[in-house]
């Protein structure tokens, strides 16, 4: 059985003392790593400070997005190598504001997922359709060539470590989301990708994220549904109390 996790996008927000009061305060309160993994996602400028504070503690400390070498001339961009070096566990990757704002592509996704691998890093891979593809009928096949792409040249052990977080573009951070039936069904989707790929033991390993305007008031209907494994939360994961409220129900779901 797949334990759930929530996993906290904390984008370009918080000061790194905010970050490390966020983590003082919910470290000691956060479930038993038997029931539920927790994940903040967090500005690269905070990574040091935050694996720090939550040190022994059932909280990971995820990057929010890295580059697929390991040094050179990418002036801004972090490296892999730094990442492990500093102990930084998960990164996401290819999320879909990277991919509209900064250029993220199919074909960098697969070669950054490739890359954390190398650096001991487990990658959590977002995918998702826009509104005018959803209208189209075309939320499967697209989601489906993303996550096909995003695999290419991984071999099984890998995939079946893998992190995957279905955000449909049209509900992030728009107070819309996706129900859970069809949040579901997407889900399973992916699952079935993964299984046609790889294998049945892959897609039954492989955990699978829903993300997109998630909240206190609808995480225990999302996260009752079994193609569900958790989470993957943006505006409600910065407020310790709602992110505690999140990893409660996911732990009891």
């Amino acid at each position: 059985m797949r334990k759930p996790l929530i996993a906290g996008n904390w984008k370009m927000n918080k000061t790194i003392q905010e970050a490390v009061d966020f983590a003082n305060e919910v470290k000691g309160l956060v479930p038993d790593r038997s029931k539920v993994d927790s994940i903040i996602c967090a500005p690269a400028l905070f990574l040091d400070r935050l694996l720090a504070a939550v040190d022994g503690y059932n909280v990971h400390i995820g990057a929010q997005t890295m580059h697929y070498e390991e040094s050179g001339a990418f002036t801004g961009e972090i490296s892999p190598a730094a990442l492990e070096d500093l102990g930084v566990s998960y990164c996401i990757i290819g999320h879909s504001e990277r991919r509209d704002m900064f250029n993220e592509t199919d074909e960098s996704v697969n070669k950054k997922t490739a890359a954390a691998f190398r650096h001991n890093i487990k990658p959590i891979i977002c995918v998702g359709e826009t509104l005018e593809q959803r209208e189209r009928n075309e939320t499967k096949g697209h989601v489906a060539n993303q996550v096909s792409k995003a695999l290419q040249g991984l071999t099984e052990e890998q995939v079946k470590q893998l992190i995957i977080a279905y955000e449909p573009i049209w509900a992030i951070g728009t107070g819309k989301s996706s129900t859970a039936e069809d949040a579901n069904e997407v889900c399973g989707h992916i699952r079935q990708v993964v299984e046609s790929s790889y294998s049945g033991s892959a897609a039954q390993s492989v955990k699978i994220l829903y993300g997109g305007s998630v909240n206190p008031g609808n995480i225990d209907e999302l996260m009752a549904k079994p193609e569900i494994d958790g989470a993957l939360v943006g505006g409600a994961s910065l407020d310790p109390h709602s992110f505690l409220r999140l990893l409660e129900a996911a732990a009891n779901g």
